[in-house]
């Protein structure tokens, strides 16, 4: 009887994962890609549901200590070579240039803004950024929940940089693949603010990409859908693709 309570224990320690271990593993599905060169389109939705569509090239790069990524709009015209350039500072403030073409000016996103809007959609400049297990701490023990007859582990996780729009993010899981799916983000004053679906995975070169993206805000009723047209890892893009002379 001893050995079997003491095998149970074993098994169990075995297998119990922590919040930081079942992130770290979902980032790892969506991670090693090098770099990438994508089509999107955003459509933003209004509390009376009228609707703007816009179309961006995103371009990212891997790196140990951090991502780089560029985002430039392609229409409408009048938003036309815009450009977002981010380099993800892990556990720290990201850098972040916004070049407005209007005025032929590059303005640097000051880290207590990261939380504004960007480009008039619901998604933050904060949202738009690399989402690394290692910029969160994770508190509480796993969850693990059934809805609509599917598995989720889901964690609480709380953004590390002090100027986060976010107190905390309630995100969840699937236990089999290892994916977000959907998760929950709450103000400074812990309310909830959006919510966000991850849908349409698809598996390119091994590496699981994301093709669908919903984020709706539960406060204003209005929401932002990003949607993937074209998608290419391994794309060959290197640091000088990210250097900030790109902006102009």
């Amino acid at each position: 009887m001893k050995n079997i309570l003491l095998m149970s224990l074993i098994s169990v320690m075995l297998f119990a994962q922590s919040s930081e271990e079942i992130a770290r593993k979902s980032y790892e599905k969506i991670s090693g890609y090098e770099s990438s060169i994508s089509k999107t389109t955003m459509l933003l939705r209004n509390a009376e549901g009228d609707e703007n569509l816009r179309k961006l090239e995103m371009r990212k790069l891997e790196g140990e200590n951090g991502d780089k990524s560029l985002l430039v709009f392609l229409y409408p015209n009048d938003l036309k070579d815009t450009k977002l350039l981010s380099y993800e500072v892990i556990g720290g403030d990201d850098k972040q240039w916004l070049y407005l073409p209007a005025i032929k000016r590059v303005k640097r996103i000051s880290s207590r803004n990261k939380s504004g809007s960007f480009m008039a959609s619901e998604f933050s400049y904060e949202d738009i950024s690399s989402q690394n297990y290692k910029n969160y701490s994770y508190s509480g023990e796993v969850t693990k929940v059934v809805i609509d007859g599917i598995k989720y582990f889901q964690l609480t996780r709380v953004p590390k940089d002090k100027n986060s729009g976010y107190s905390k993010q309630i995100v969840y899981i699937d236990t089999k693949e290892y994916l977000a799916r959907f998760g929950e983000y709450f103000d400074k004053q812990g309310r909830l603010l959006k919510k966000i679906f991850f849908s349409n995975y698809v598996l390119l070169e091994g590496v699981y990409r994301v093709h669908k993206i919903v984020i709706k805000n539960v406060q204003n009723k209005k929401e932002s859908l990003l949607t993937w047209d074209e998608d290419k890892i391994n794309a060959g893009l290197s640091k000088k693709d990210f250097s900030k002379r790109v902006l102009r």
